[in-house]
C-alpha cells in the first residue's frame, strides 16, 4: 500500500486553512492541520483532523509543532502550505513601528523561519513542496493596507528567491494569490484595526470612521467575495 502523501498547514482556524486540509484529507493526504488557539486545534481533530497547536510568532511553538509531526510521520514531509496570517488595516503613517513588525511576525517572519527549518527534510528526502498564501494585494496595492500589503509584497519576493535558489533540488515553490474569501479575516482585521489605531487623532479619521461601517457590515464586504474558500488547487497560483 502507498504511504499516504503528508502536508502540513498552517493558519487552519477558519477559512482557507481548514477548507484546504479537510479537501486534501479527502484526497487521501495525511494533513497535519495547525493553528494557534488550543480551542481551535480541539474543534479540528472533532472533524477528523491531526492537528496541533502551532504559533508562527513563537520561534519555540514552531520547532516544537515541526518536531511532532515529523515524530507521527515517520521524519518526512512532503508538503507545507504557509496559510497562517492576518490583516493590519490603518494608513501607514498611522501604524506604529511595534504593529507593522507583528504583522510580518505573523505574515512572513514565521512562515519563513518555518519553511527553513522544514528545508533540511526536504532535501534528504530529495522532493518537496512549499506553498505561501499571499493575496491580490502581494501585487496590487489598496489604500488603508499599506501593512499588510507591504507583508505580501514582501513573501511574493522571498518565494521568487527561493524559486531560484532551490531549482534542481527537487523542491518545489508556490505561491497563491487569493482575492476576499469568507472566513473570520475581515472581523479579525477590525480587532486589530480598533486596537491598534488611534482614531480620534489621524487626519484619516473621517475615512477611518467609514473603514469601520465597512468592517461591521453583516454579509460581504466586496461584491466579488468567495463565498466559500475553493476546493484545492486554490485557483490564481502560480508556480
Amino acid at each position: 500500500m502507498t504511504p499516504s502523501k503528508t502536508i502540513l498547514i498552517t493558519g487552519c482556524s477558519s477559512g482557507i486553512g481548514p477548507a484546504t486540509a479537510l479537501a486534501l484529507k479527502a484526497a487521501g493526504w495525511r494533513v497535519f492541520a495547525s493553528c494557534r488557539q488550543a480551542a481551535d486545534v480541539a474543534r479540528l481533530a472533532e472533524q477528523g483532523l491531526e492537528s496541533l497547536q502551532l504559533d508562527v510568532r513563537d520561534s519555540a511553538s514552531i520547532n516544537a509543532a515541526l518536531a511532532e509531526v515529523l515524530a507521527r510521520s515517520g521524519g518526512t514531509l512532503d508538503a507545507l502550505f504557509n496559510n497562517a496570517g492576518v490583516g493590519q488595516p490603518g494608513a501607514v503613517e498611522d501604524i506604529r513601528r511595534e504593529v507593522m513588525r507583528d504583522q510580518f511576525e505573523v505574515n512572513l517572519f514565521g512562515a519563513r523561519e518555518l519553511t527553513n527549518a522544514v528545508l533540511p527534510v526536504m532535501r534528504r528526502q530529495g522532493h518537496g513542496r512549499i506553498l505561501f498564501n499571499s493575496s491580490i494585494l502581494g501585487f496590487a496595492a489598496m489604500k488603508w493596507r499599506g501593512a499588510y500589503n507591504a507583508s505580501k509584497y514582501a513573501m511574493e519576493g522571498l518565494c521568487d528567491t527561493l524559486r531560484l535558489e532551490l531549482a534542481g533540488s527537487g523542491i518545489h515553490v508556490s505561491l497563491v494569490e487569493p482575492g476576499p474569501i469568507e472566513s473570520r479575516f475581515r472581523p479579525n482585521a477590525l480587532e486589530r484595526f480598533v486596537q491598534h489605531v488611534y482614531i480620534e487623532h489621524s487626519v484619516h479619521r473621517d475615512m477611518y470612521q467609514r473603514q469601520l461601517q465597512r468592517l461591521k457590515k453583516v454579509g460581504h464586504a466586496a461584491p466579488f467575495t468567495l463565498l466559500k474558500p475553493a476546493p484545492w488547487p486554490i485557483p490564481c497560483s502560480r508556480r
